[in-house]
């Protein structure tokens, strides 16, 4: 059982001055599902190398079980740091696609060409598709197999508008999750705000927000 994880590599918060990157839960949680599921998981990223890891996502109060065997982990680390280039990537070979969230990939995997691709050629052989909390930001552009956006039709959920809301970021991200799936015609629901909530779709499995992240990884393995 083979697994593709693909993680951020943008690490700038808009025009804010801040640093964003990916969540930590989102990486680890969802890591430590698929390994001790026995699977072999292979991590890529835009630019490859050591993606950008959220510094709101590794504060003392944002950390989880998950968090901290990763902290303790140094094959974990060692892998993370080492993420393989995008653009090398082929879906060939790959049981399942997860990608973690956080808001870098609303700027850089929402927009890349690559990511698309993988992501097309998931749905084209109905192998089962995984995104948490921001990253079904990377819905944006994939087509299905009838030349409508990937996700029209089916039923999703992501980041609420309420959720970013929450974080202070409405006017800082470039766009909203839940709008933007709403607009590509997907049937959008959504849980309690900073909830577990995840929602199957035939192969395609959306968590609404770092806590749905693990939730979410257990859905996807169920669907190999």
């Amino acid at each position: 059982m083979k697994i593709l994880m693909v993680l951020t590599s943008h690490d700038q918060l808009g025009d804010t001055g801040k640093k964003t990157g990916f969540w930590l839960e989102e990486f680890a949680a969802p890591y430590y599902v698929f390994k001790d599921a026995g699977a072999d998981v292979t991590l890529t990223s835009p630019k490859g190398g050591q993606p950008p890891i959220d510094p709101s996502s590794d504060t003392d109060n944002a950390q989880t079980d998950a968090t901290k065997r990763f902290k303790s982990d140094a094959a974990a680390q060692k892998d993370l740091a080492n993420t393989a280039v995008l653009s090398g990537v082929s879906a060939d070979g790959f049981d399942a696609i997860f990608y973690p969230g956080g808001h870098g990939p609303l700027w850089d995997l929402a927009e890349d060409s690559d990511s698309k691709a993988l992501i097309e050629s998931f749905a084209a052989s109905d192998r089962p598709i995984g995104a948490v909390c921001h990253a079904p930001a990377v819905f944006k552009h994939p087509l299905g197999t009838d030349g409508k956006p990937l996700v029209s039709g089916k039923t999703v959920t992501g980041f609420t508008n309420s959720e970013e809301e929450g974080a202070g970021l409405t006017k800082v991200v470039p766009f909203l999750v839940e709008d933007m799936l709403k607009a590509n015609g997907a049937k959008y629901e959504k849980g309690a705000d900073w909830a577990s909530f995840v929602v199957t779709d035939g192969k395609l499995v959306t968590g609404q927000n770092p806590a749905s992240s693990e939730a979410a990884a257990h859905k996807l393995l169920s669907l190999i």
